[in-house]
């Protein structure tokens, strides 16, 4: 059975920093590209960063750009989203999910997607 399970989401003050991670089980990891998603109350879910197999393929989205990265570890079926310089508009749910197509300008989900539970990221003084 696929399972995903996102942690390390918390109340943070803008410009904190977290750093979320995905265990994932029931599927090898190094065959998957895999995604972190997110969505706001009142909001769609968007992706935000994705990673391929060979990393050689990462989305990030203009939202995040130079402040969120992505990375993963096949040995420990684990991805992490590194986030820095948080603001209040990065509060929502976040999720992982795989598997996706993850090319440099966009992240897409596949046919049999699975998604975490979420973890919830707040950003407020």
């Amino acid at each position: 059975q696929v399972q995903l399970a996102e942690s390390g989401g918390d109340l943070v003050q803008p410009g904190g920093s977290l750093r979320l991670s995905c265990l994932v089980s029931g599927f090898t990891l190094d065959n998957s590209a895999i995604g972190w998603f997110r969505q706001a109350p009142g909001k769609n879910r968007e992706a935000i960063s994705c990673i391929s197999t060979d990393t050689t393929n990462t989305y990030i989205a203009d939202s995040v750009k130079g402040r969120f990265t992505i990375s993963r570890d096949d040995a420990k079926n684990t991805v992490y989203l590194q986030m820095d310089s948080l603001r209040p508009d990065d509060t929502a749910e976040y999720y992982c999910a795989a598997p996706v197509m993850s090319l440099q300008v966009m992240c897409v989900p596949e046919v049999g997607i699975s998604w975490g539970q979420g973890t919830q990221v707040t950003v407020s003084s």
